[in-house]
């Protein structure tokens, strides 16, 4: 009898503590999921977020539509007097900006957020491998910010290799991840009698439009490729040779800008679709970059441009003459055609977030390579640069949705 009643007090203990252990795993599970559920108390975290329901995949918002936003806590992400690599035609609180305002000033998409900046990731993610800009000076001076971006976080000058020798390539590498940034002067993508890096001002512009081999070996072996070409094109007509330079029984034609600026992007499309394996490369182009030369075009007074301007363009989809939409259209066509055959390259839409920042040039405030003359003392705006950028500035933000592609894998909508 006494065991009897010891085995029943047994199994009664076993049910009870069978009924704790799936008591507290009910309401362990209840938390779990309840924590789970709950909205993250920071919005902004390090990847695109913040996806309003039903608007898709938090990596697949559009980035390049959206609002620039007043931000001085987490702007600029590096100081310009800090930066070993900067450029005097960008420095332009060196050459005597007072105003520090287009600095602070961070592009908010509308419908997520772009991920912040973190140079150890970028490094990380570009250990062992080769990043290259090729374009004008414009790609240049994006180049000069992401070496700004990215080296702010290295802080062994001994770790960091930099070499400019006068000819297209510059390089920079951080030597702890074996990660190199490069630029490589192409202004026009094929070959032209611009391509001397420093002497390339010439009164006739003139490209051999089927030869880009010239460049492109120099660059085709990397692992993200980062093109531009827009500027250059600018006028109304271009020569083309079919021949040699160094020959003198080529053949000339003026050509249309619209088209043989096609013409150069199709030359530059076979050729990546030839050379390039698209599993182990990253591909970009970078749209146009506008110009801000003509005041009246936002409002202001007749015969003025950028200089003296610190404030932004309001109008949502205000779009200047600077910028031409039949070259995007001939961007986005050969982009697409390239698609269709099976190599994707990621155009990075700078155009109209760029066109709201009439504050955001060097106008007077750089390097003046000439001297200048008693005229131009007299009325700063004849000689003021409105189609480069101060950095820091807008080019940080081109970089910024470059990263998000790059290191944070975001995907086109």
């Amino acid at each position: 009898m006494a065991k009897r009643q010891l085995l029943m007090m047994g199994i009664r203990a076993s049910f009870h503590t069978l009924a704790a252990v799936l008591v507290a795993g009910v309401i362990f599970t209840a938390l779990f999921l309840s924590r789970n559920g709950m909205p993250k108390e920071n919005p902004q975290s390090e990847g695109v977020s913040n996806v309003k329901e039903g608007e898709g995949s938090d990596r697949e918002c559009n980035l390049f539509e959206g609002k620039w936003v007043f931000d001085n806590k987490s702007n600029p992400i590096y100081r310009e007097e800090e930066c070993k690599f900067m450029s005097d035609q960008l420095a332009c609180g060196k050459f005597g900006r007072k105003d520090s305002s287009y600095q602070y000033w961070r592009w908010q998409p509308h419908k997520c957020d772009l991920p912040r900046f973190n140079g150890t990731k970028l490094l990380e993610r570009l250990r062992n491998k080769r990043m290259v800009y090729v374009g004008d000076s414009l790609n240049r001076g994006q180049w000069v910010s992401m070496v700004c971006m990215a080296s702010s976080v290295i802080t062994n000058p001994k770790m960091m290799y930099f070499h400019s020798n006068g000819s297209n390539l510059i390089t920079f590498k951080s030597l702890e991840y074996n990660a190199t940034i490069d630029f490589y002067w192409a202004p026009l993508m094929v070959e032209s009698n611009s391509d001397d890096p420093t002497n390339h001002r010439l009164p006739e512009r003139i490209v051999r439009i089927q030869s880009i081999e010239k460049h492109a070996r120099h660059w085709t072996e990397s692992d993200i490729i980062v093109l531009n070409s827009y500027l250059w094109w600018l006028r109304p007509h271009m020569k083309t040779l079919w021949g040699s330079f160094e020959k003198l029984d080529g053949i000339y034609k003026e050509v249309e800008m619209v088209r043989i600026y096609e013409m150069a992007l199709q030359t530059m499309a076979q050729w990546l679709e030839v050379h390039v394996n698209s599993n182990l490369t990253k591909l970009f182009f970078m749209s146009m970059s506008p110009t801000h030369e003509s005041a009246e075009e936002w409002g202001g007074k007749t015969k003025q441009n950028c200089y003296g301007e610190t404030s932004l363009i309001d109008k949502e989809g205000y779009h200047g003459k600077g910028s031409d939409p039949k070259m995007m259209i001939v961007v986005e066509n050969i982009l697409d055609a390239l698609k269709r055959r099976g190599l994707h390259m990621q155009m990075i839409n700078i155009t109209q977030l760029s066109e709201y920042r009439k504050d955001g040039h060097p106008s007077i405030y750089r390097k003046q390579w000439e001297p200048l003359k008693e005229s131009q003392v007299l009325d700063p705006s004849s000689y003021s640069d409105c189609i480069h950028w101060c950095l820091p500035g807008v080019p940080d933000v081109w970089n910024q949705l470059l990263y998000a592609y790059i290191v944070d894998d975001h995907q086109s909508t």
